[in-house]
């Protein structure tokens, strides 16, 4: 066992990744044992944890232990999706001997760190936060229960154990140069770091802020007077903190006050890095937002016999092993669903989380289509659905329950719950066309196309997120025509929906049924193309070299380490 209450790695950090980086998210996809994520965001943390790893960097990982993680999807007695909150035990994780107090609505709340070590599942060296425990009152031990818990005085005392929580367990460490920011639930951090440089240029240069999404519910917004009363600004003044981010209306903006306080920002693909400037150009103090394209950890994800097989250009082989990577997923469908699906079948895969502007149902826009589409003669088509609503997103379940409605008499139409990490991999490797239909330009990245290319999945996507600085038509992969987001949604979607069926009908399934030649060449590029950029080392290396680096000749100097374990 390693000595866990100071900064440490199992490995000898490369001189390229040498400042100390904290890098703080709410959610972390690592491994299916360990249920800390709910969806994208997490799955980009866990990929950029492990490039951490392999590219041996001086950075960890701060998160939290969500005793009922985000939650279990399951089924009730009709098949239709049940939410199931089950506590969870991990004893991979070991106790660092540091524990640290915060406020939270006056009141002090101890708040444990647990590590998991790097060498577990060879992820940079990870820390994740609880209050359950004995410590604690009752209410207080259920801060870290459920991942974005309905409750909000819950998810604003969330925000203060990720954020001035784990900033005092980074200090009880040793300190960090910079402290990431992967999106902005962790935001308390930076009244912390304000309060103890009293000065906000001092902040800017240890702090740098990820922005993921331009969705409302993701660019989150509290009333100030809630917020005070929640001890959300530390031991900071509410007046001096509201005067040091301009906040004059009484409601303060999560993302606008990190772009505020940092050096420096970035959006996660190219496009999202322009939909983020021309969001937030606009407000006074903010910092520059830069591009950084997601990506996702090619060795934790891609098959490696199909990655041989596309380096030797044997085609036959490729597709030989496509077909033996379907019948893993297949025996899912028939366990979940008593439906037998067929390898030789194409197989379109539509899996992401449940969130309306994603269009899950966009296929199902004119059912008797979408029945005459399945049943086509000699060329038939398999559609698998997956994804996790928000557990109290009523409507997101509605649909989702619709779906199943709808497949549950189909042979070839299969609705799944479950979608962690494993079957997440099964559906990627299992799929023929991944279908991505958000409305434009509101998917920030989409990295589930990423991983899905790596294992010969051929995209079929709107150019959005990191689709357009990848996809090919014809090439790589089959793309909608863009469409003019000035247009009312249900124009947008009745022009999507029309231009989807065209090329599915008269591009997607004929060349897969006609031209085997040219599919496979598709899974080649796709495959080859997808390794070269985006797999999470370059984006890896890119944070330390666009976002880190810039800011080490102003950071202070690290102790070595810090003696006290309990830290108040």
């Amino acid at each position: 066992m390693g000595n866990y209450s100071k900064w440490y790695h199992p490995y000898t950090i490369n001189e390229k990744y040498s400042e100390r980086v904290a890098y703080f998210s709410m959610e972390y996809a690592i491994h299916q044992a360990l249920k800390t994520y709910s969806g994208g965001l997490g799955y980009l943390a866990g990929s950029h944890m492990r490039s951490a790893f392999d590219l041996r960097q001086n950075l960890i990982g701060i998160g939290v232990l969500w005793k009922y993680g985000y939650y279990d999807q399951v089924r009730n007695d009709d098949t239709s999706m049940r939410v199931q909150f089950q506590k969870k035990y991990y004893t991979f994780l070991e106790d660092t001997g540091i524990t640290v107090q915060v406020n939270i609505h006056n009141n002090p709340v101890w708040v444990k760190a647990l590590v998991l070590p790097a060498e577990t599942f060879g992820t940079a060296p990870m820390y994740f936060l609880t209050t359950d425990i004995p410590e604690n009152d009752y209410l207080s031990r259920t801060i870290t229960h459920r991942l974005y818990d309905p409750e909000l005085p819950a998810r604003i005392a969330q925000s203060i154990v990720l954020g001035i929580g784990g900033a005092k367990v980074v200090e009880a460490l040793g300190g960090a140069a910079v402290f990431h920011m992967n999106e902005a639930h962790a935001l308390p951090l930076v009244f912390h770091l304000y309060d103890k440089y009293r000065d906000l240029q001092e902040v800017k240069k240890r702090f740098v802020f990820t922005t993921h999404t331009p969705e409302k519910a993701g660019n989150e917004e509290q009333e100030v007077k809630l917020l005070n009363q929640m001890s959300f600004f530390g031991t900071l003044p509410v007046e001096e903190a509201c005067e040091l981010i301009g906040c004059h209306d009484g409601v303060l903006n999560y993302t606008l006050t990190a772009l505020r306080m940092a050096k420096v920002a970035n959006g996660v693909s190219k496009l999202h890095g322009e939909v983020a400037r021309d969001m937030w150009y606009g407000y006074d103090g903010v910092c520059e937002i830069k591009s950084i394209t997601n990506a996702q950890n090619v060795a934790y994800w891609q098959n490696p016999a199909l990655k041989l097989a596309m380096e030797a250009k044997d085609k036959e082989r490729m597709l030989e092993l496509k077909a033996q990577m379907k019948k893993p997923l297949f025996e899912v469908v028939a366990d979940q669903t008593g439906k037998l699906f067929k390898p030789e079948v194409l197989t379109i895969v539509w899996a992401r989380r449940f969130a309306g502007y994603k269009r899950a149902d966009l296929l199902l826009f004119d059912l008797h289509r979408f029945f005459e589409l399945i049943n086509r003669e000699g060329q038939a088509v398999q559609v698998i659905w997956a994804g996790k609503p928000y557990p109290f997103d009523f409507g997101a379940i509605n649909l989702f329950n619709k779906i199943i409605e709808i497949s549950r008499h189909k042979s070839n139409v299969a609705v799944l719950t479950g979608y962690e990490l494993d079957l997440s991999a099964k559906l990627k490797q299992g799929a023929d066309v991944w279908l991505n239909t958000p409305r434009r330009p509101r998917e920030a990245s989409g990295t589930s196309g990423m991983t899905a290319a790596m294992n010969g999945a051929i995209n079929f996507s709107v150019q959005d997120g990191w689709l357009p600085e990848f996809g090919k038509h014809g090439h790589n992969s089959f793309l909608f025509p863009i469409v003019d987001t000035n247009l009312p949604d249900l124009e947008q979607d009745q022009t999507d929906y029309t231009n989807m069926m065209h090329i599915l009908e008269n591009e997607v399934i004929p060349t897969y049924y006609l031209d085997q030649d040219k599919w496979v060449e598709m899974m080649e590029n796709s495959m080859k193309e997808v390794n070269a950029y985006f797999g999470s080392e370059r984006m890896a290396d890119e944070y330390y070299r666009i976002m880190y680096q810039e800011m080490a000749a102003a950071t202070y100097p690290v102790k070595p380490e810090v003696a006290a374990t309990q830290v108040s």
